[in-house]
């Protein structure tokens, strides 16, 4: 897949297939799109491109609003590379972009410069200067331009709608389980191994404490987890089970900052400065305050063999 950061540096070769959208998280609704997309593309002998912007557009409308987001853009790209997409183009959002109307964006930049033949919006799509466009617009603009427009239907869990809206309630309220049914996947993360405190080794369950998460990176809420950990290098075991706790360690006056830690099941953690990623498969339960050492070490043990049971 290729990657531009900018709508004029994409050069069509063939029909362009386009879908639009943030895409965050790549939920089974944004896959049914991609598939939608690269199967038109195919048949045409043309592009899949999805037209994105950057940084989200709620940072640059409504600067106040805290936006977790639950893919990266890095780790959008590997998603939507894996899906079969052919071209991404990650167009600067900035303010004067913002004003650009619904008429003037499908013109200039969709039939311009990335020589769409084929458009695949989603069933609650809007576009251009304060989102005025909609599918109807879209239908006018189809005859004007000269493109096929093509609406995907919404993607449900049971009766509701997938959208990145609520699979990111869902990881903030610890539903993780959930957030992976409308994901296709487990929610994840992604930092390295640091030095900790060493608190679990002096309890007898040590711990690869994971740091350096992106700010921005959706979290679950504080407590325990049934996860699955990979070393991301060459040489990294992948899918390793283990339980994690995700908190302020409360009952040892750790202070504000979250950690991650992470003990896993059937092997020793080790190997710091090594890159890694946490899955989150299901909540165990939330964090607690212990009285003492032992209290808590009894609790882990019950953790241990719930988290062990939920991942066989």
């Amino acid at each position: 897949m290729q990657i531009y950061h900018h709508l004029s540096d994409f050069v069509p070769h063939g029909p362009t297939v386009v879908t639009l959208g943030t895409f965050d998280g790549v939920h089974r609704g944004h896959q049914a799109l991609v598939e939608r997309a690269v199967s038109v593309a195919r048949e045409l002998g043309g592009t899949a491109v999805l037209l994105t912007l950057e940084p989200h557009p709620r940072k640059l409308i409504h600067p106040e609003f805290v936006l977790s987001r639950l893919t990266l853009p890095a780790e959008r790209a590997e998603l939507l590379a894996a899906a079969g997409l052919d071209a991404l183009v990650e167009h600067p959002f900035t303010s004067e972009f913002a004003q650009t109307s619904s008429l003037e964006f499908v013109r200039r930049d969709l039939v311009g410069h990335l020589g769409m033949k084929h458009l695949i919006v989603g069933y609650d799509h809007r576009f251009g200067r304060n989102r005025e466009g909609d599918f109807a617009q879209l239908q006018e603009f189809s005859q004007v331009f000269d493109f096929v427009l093509e609406q995907v239907n919404a993607v449900t869990l049971g009766d509701v709608a997938l959208s990145s809206t609520k699979i990111r309630a869902a990881v903030a309220e610890g539903r993780v389980r959930d957030a992976a049914a409308s994901l296709g996947r487990p929610h994840f993360v992604r930092g390295e191994v640091v030095a900790g405190r060493g608190i679990g080794r002096n309890l007898g369950y040590r711990t690869a404490n994971v740091g350096g998460i992106h700010p921005d990176k959706a979290m679950p809420s504080f407590g325990v987890y049934a996860v699955e950990l990979d070393f991301c290098d060459a040489e990294g075991p992948r899918g390793l089970a283990g339980v994690a706790n995700y908190g302020v360690r409360p009952s040892f006056g750790a202070g504000a900052e979250p950690v991650l830690e992470v003990h896993l099941l059937d092997v020793e953690a080790q190997g710091y400065g090594r890159p890694a990623e946490v899955r989150f498969i299901d909540f165990i339960r939330a964090e607690q305050t212990f009285e003492t050492p032992q209290a808590l070490q009894a609790q882990i043990a019950r953790d241990v063999e719930r988290a062990r049971a939920v991942l066989e």
